[in-house]
């Protein structure tokens, strides 16, 4: 008895080695593919003595590998589908069928669709969750094969796939813990006094109008890491130390609205970073040919932001000369005469009391510095040590390039809130308590754009199957040359944040197609290569760039509208005095930035010219005031 129940354990162990050893072949073809839109089908498992026996049937045409000798895994290049059908993919080895499997062949004009109608939507309704919804499902349907019998199942997909495997993603969950943590981080040194006692350290040095601007200026450049913090901070702080310098409310409005989103998108560790990283990594985990991490690309494209850099350097050139153009000219010299027209309407529904006082400290008598600059250097510091301790390489850019920075970012973010905890209970300025709900309410601040992450993350899942950036090089790669594919992403991600009035939104709505778009430019016209990476750099830059221009100028922006609340301006001054400024320094950013890199000049050189160029422009524009 025992024999045989060994003999029949040994046969099955044989026949499950045999099964395994010579498994059948498997088709490996995309879930979509586009009308008119060549693509290819691998085949694994291929046995190596008759791989050439190898064929597939479509639509009763028979293809061919397009290399069959000594390869295990064949390649039917250039399959082109013609008509919009649900087509079997049958494999055979010579008149043996060994497998079938089906397709969606869609109209090219459906692969647009997502990201356009998320645009369509958002500038229709003004607001960005919905219309990244609506791009999520409209990418489902069209998935699933664009028929009205789909429609509720790709309904329940949005969630049941999309969305979950946005979640499911480790480097994704690793990015909303980081933002959240920031986030918090925030609120404990708001609410402990460190951000005041910054502002406190500063206000000493105010003695005339061109001081308080400068100091004004610096301040938006110390509270870097998150804007609405800058925005509401500096706006409330320094707009009694300007009302006394008889320096306009529309001028405030400026240099907190222009110094709050340029610093904190191009600062190493704000809460900008996560997103940022977040999308660069939605977008360029469609390619495989780019094996840089998303964090070293954002570290790369950051000498590509031009407008942000050039932007600081206009607020600081402005403040500095005492020159003004345009209508805020006309208001400083009014206020200067003690008459500021800006401040007129200002409180008509723009308070910001609610806001105000979540940053406010509990005790403004303990308002100390250092209870918000160590945790920042311990924030940076651990950072950094995370770089090291993960990466590998001899140069410090290959260290960055390998390292692990979503655990870097994990690490610092926690001993930056865990330091921050302990400063603020050790001196008694917070109960235990206290300081975890203003942990919580820092926390509460990135929960919209949490929810935008993962909406974005989940509208780039739609976008790679459909082959949203194949379709459009296909459509536009004779047109688009090279060198300009950076300045037309400026343009389109500006002119959406502008009707939308979220940068946040636009980069959501943008990141997920603009690179995979830019590659496949360059590698339909040779240069997708290491060489050229620096198209990729810009075209993430100008992303960015073109969505806080647009924010900056839009009217229904939530920054523009924050910096008016706080100032205590009349929001329609802010709108009109800043746009002009805006203008001048995305003309700069463009002429002298962005279109001179697109051909290969490097921005190290570009950025000092860019300044010169700003530094030029307000002297010939400008007029001083005092």
């Amino acid at each position: 008895m025992k024999t045989k129940v060994v003999k029949r354990c040994l046969t099955f162990i044989v026949l499950l080695f045999s099964s395994i050893i010579s498994a059948d072949p498997i088709i490996d073809s995309p879930q979509v593919a586009l009308t008119g839109l060549p693509f290819e089908i691998s085949i694994s498992n291929v046995p190596l003595q008759n791989a050439c026996d190898y064929k597939l049937k479509i639509n009763e045409l028979f293809y061919q590998p397009s290399n069959c000798e000594n390869a295990q895994q064949l390649i039917f290049n250039d399959i082109v589908l013609n008509d919009k059908a649900s087509e079997s993919i049958e494999l055979y080895a010579g008149d043996v069928l060994l497998d079938i499997t089906s397709i969606e062949v869609l109209w090219g004009w459906l692969s647009i669709m997502p990201p356009l109608m998320s645009i369509l939507i958002a500038l229709f309704f003004r607001s960005v969750i919905p219309a990244l919804f609506l791009g999520v499902w409209i990418g489902a349907f069209s998935i699933l094969g664009f028929q009205p019998s789909v429609i509720w199942q790709s309904f329940l997909d949005v969630v049941s796939i999309y969305v979950k495997n946005a979640l499911a993603n480790p480097d994704h969950s690793a990015v909303i813990i980081f933002s959240l943590m920031i986030g918090g981080l925030v609120g404990v040194i708001s609410k402990n006094g460190g951000m005041q006692g910054v502002v406190n350290s500063l206000l000493g040095f105010t003695k005339n109008a061109r001081r308080g601007q400068l100091i004004t200026a610096t301040l938006g450049l110390a509270i870097f890491f998150d804007d609405y913090a800058n925005t509401l901070v500096v706006g409330n702080t320094m707009r009694k130390v300007t009302d006394r310098l008889k320096i306009s409310r529309a001028k405030l409005a400026f240099l907190v609205d222009a110094t709050a989103a340029p610093i904190a998108c191009i600062a190493l560790i704000t809460t900008w970073v996560g997103y940022q990283i977040g999308m660069i990594d939605a977008s360029i985990g469609q390619i495989d040919a780019i094996n840089d991490s998303a964090y070293s690309i954002y570290l790369s494209s950051i000498l590509y932001s031009f407008y942000p850099l050039f932007m600081l350097a206009f607020v600081f050139i402005i403040a500095g000369s005492g020159r003004d153009f345009g209508a805020m000219y006309e208001f400083e010299l009014s206020a200067r005469q003690g008459n500021d027209g800006s401040i007129q309407g200002a409180e008509m529904g723009y308070t910001s009391e609610a806001e105000s006082k979540q940053l406010e400290p509990k005790d403004p008598s303990r308002s100390r510095a250092f209870n918000a600059f160590i945790p920042i250097l311990v924030f940076i510091a651990s950072v950094i040590a995370g770089l090291f301790a993960t990466g590998d390489g001899d140069s410090l850019q290959d260290i960055i390039g390998s390292a692990d920075a979503y655990q870097s970012l994990l690490w610092g973010s926690l001993i930056a809130v865990v330091t921050a905890f302990i400063l603020t209970i050790s001196q008694g300025i917070l109960s235990l308590e206290e300081t975890v709900q203003s942990w919580y309410e820092g926390v509460k601040f990135m929960i919209f754009a949490i929810i935008v992450l993962i909406m974005a993350w989940s509208l780039g899942q739609t976008t790679e199957i459909l082959l949203t950036a194949q379709y459009l090089v296909s459509v536009l790669g004779d047109f688009l040359p090279v060198p300009y594919v950076p300045t037309i992403i400026f343009i389109l991600s500006a002119a959406t944040a502008f009707a939308t009035g979220t940068s946040w939104g636009t980069m959501g709505i943008f990141y997920p197609i603009v690179v995979p778009l830019a590659w496949e430019v360059m590698f339909i016209n040779g240069v997708a290569d290491p060489e050229h990476m620096y198209i990729i750099y810009s075209s993430v830059a100008c992303v960015l760039c073109g969505a806080v221009w647009g924010d900056h100028c839009s009217p229904i922006s939530d920054t523009t509208i924050m910096s008016s609340m706080a100032s205590g301006c009349n929001h329609i001054d802010h709108v009109t005095t800043q746009f002009p400024y805006a203008i001048v320094v995305a003309s700069i950013a463009l002429l002298i930035g962005t279109i001179p890199t697109g051909y290969g000049i490097s921005p190290v050189i570009m950025i000092p010219v860019g300044v010169a160029t700003v530094f030029l422009c307000i002297t010939l524009l400008g007029r001083k005031v005092d």
